[in-house]
C-alpha cells in the first residue's frame, strides 16, 4: 500500500495554490464586468453601510461623553446592540400587553352587563309568570262561578 504525502498532492499543478479568503472570492477577470446599474447599487449600498457604522460610533461617543463610565469597549457595543435590538421588541411587548389589558376590562364590563341585562330578564319572565298565575287563577275562578238562575222571568 501507498502513502499519499500532503505535500505531493498539489505538486503537479503549475498555479500556486490560494490562501486565505482570495480561495472564496471570485475570479473577476473571467467574470462578466459589472454594469453601471450594479456598480451604482453596489457604491450607494457601501455608503449606507458607511453611513450605519458613523452612526454607531457617534452614538458611542456621545454616552461616552455624557459620563457613561465604560468597563470594556466590547461589552458596551454588545451592550448597546442589544438594547436597540430589544427596545423595539420590547415597546411591542407593552403596546400588546396595554391592548390586552383594555380587551380584558373590556370583557369583564361587558360581563357584568349581560349578567344585569340576565337578572333583569329573569325579574321580568317571574312577573310576567306570576302576572299570568293570577290572570289564571281569576279566570277559573270566573269560570266556575255559580251562574244566575233563570227562573225569574220579567212578565212580559
Amino acid at each position: 500500500m501507498t502513502a499519499i504525502r500532503p505535500e505531493r498532492l498539489g505538486a503537479d499543478r503549475a498555479v500556486p495554490e490560494k490562501t486565505g479568503p482570495e480561495v472564496f472570492a471570485p475570479n473577476r477577470k473571467s467574470s462578466e464586468k459589472m454594469s453601471d446599474a450594479d456598480q451604482a447599487a453596489a457604491t450607494a449600498f457601501e455608503g449606507e453601510i458607511r453611513e450605519f457604522v458613523r452612526r454607531d460610533v457617534a452614538l458611542l461617543r456621545r454616552q461616552r461623553l455624557d459620563g457613561e463610565a465604560v468597563a470594556e469597549p466590547i461589552a458596551d457595543n454588545l451592550s448597546v446592540l442589544i438594547r436597540r435590538i430589544s427596545g423595539a421588541t420590547m415597546e411591542e411587548i407593552d403596546r400588546v400587553i396595554l391592548e390586552l389589558q383594555g380587551v380584558r376590562d373590556m370583557l369583564r364590563y361587558e360581563g357584568e352587563r349581560v349578567g344585569r341585562e340576565i337578572t333583569g330578564y329573569a325579574s321580568l319572565n317571574h312577573a310576567a309568570m306570576t302576572a299570568m298565575k293570577v290572570i289564571a287563577d281569576s279566570l277559573e275562578q270566573w269560570k266556575n262561578a255559580p251562574k244566575p238562575s233563570s227562573t225569574h222571568r220579567p212578565a212580559g
